[in-house]
């Protein structure tokens, strides 16, 4: 199954880093915020990635382009014809599929831009500035239960994001974007969605988190995964100083990878 994390979008300047590269890019104890979603969807199994990219696209690029030599000794030997020799080369098992979504592009509009990468496939997508420790294997095993076409990962939290109605059977009953509702379950992103979904988005302009998923929430194809962990977003520099110290400290929630 396929993984795509949307990592295109202008996105909140946490800080002046984020002038120069995506915010998915900046990174958490010396590796990218998205290398560290990667790892976590890799750690169950889930190897092939569709980056949604934009703002920025060529430094995530490049980063992967240069990705093995991040992961390896490297002798560069200007005596021989600028021969390169790669030691002890490692990297994840990892296909990764860059796609420039558009700079402009909104949520929505950036998934239907990779359908042709996707095809008639059930896939997962996330967002590229948030790290969790849902258990995707029972995510996945969720959704195939419940038949329905999408199905995101909901958290508790005191905060101003998607805000979802939901029923004693998981169905998700309405779905209001950025409303204030303190203790209200909120759309964490990691979803896991049927081809059909590309019907609902009619193109750039499309917000995923509004008319495609209040549709599905209408129609009751939209479903909900109840996760009571840990799952923390990066729109400020507080929250990357948090991310931060968990990683220094070893205590980041997210990481189930062994080094």
């Amino acid at each position: 199954m396929k993984v795509v994390i949307l990592a295109g979008g202008f996105g909140t300047r946490i800080s002046e880093e984020s002038e120069y590269k995506p915010k998915p890019m900046i990174e958490i104890g010396g590796k990218p915020i998205l290398w560290h979603i990667m790892k976590e969807y890799s750690y169950y199994g889930y190897n092939e990635f569709i980056i949604c990219a934009g703002y920025k696209q060529h430094v995530i690029k490049e980063w992967f382009a240069d990705y093995f030599l991040h992961t390896s000794d490297v002798t560069f030997d200007f005596t021989q014809g600028n021969k390169v020799v790669v030691h002890n080369q490692y990297s994840e098992p990892w296909k990764v599929t860059v796609v420039d979504t558009g700079l402009h592009t909104m949520t929505g509009g950036r998934i239907k831009r990779v359908q042709p990468y996707i095809e008639n496939e059930t896939f997962m997508m996330t967002y590229g500035d948030g790290v969790c420790d849902v258990n995707i294997s029972e995510l996945v095993k969720f959704h195939k239960s419940h038949g329905k076409i999408a199905t995101l990962t909901s958290v508790v939290l005191q905060q101003e994001k998607g805000i979802l109605d939901i029923s004693g059977d998981n169905a998700v009953q309405s779905f209001r974007e950025k409303s204030v509702s303190d203790g209200a379950p909120i759309n964490a992103g990691y979803m896991v969605l049927e081809p059909e979904i590309f019907n609902y988005v009619d193109g750039d302009n499309t917000v995923f988190e509004k008319k495609p998923l209040e549709k599905l929430a209408k129609k009751g194809e939209l479903m909900s995964y109840s996760h009571t962990g840990y799952w923390q977003c990066m729109d400020t520099k507080r929250e990357k100083d948090i991310l931060e110290q968990l990683w220094d400290k070893k205590k980041a929630p997210w990481k189930k990878w062994e080094d």
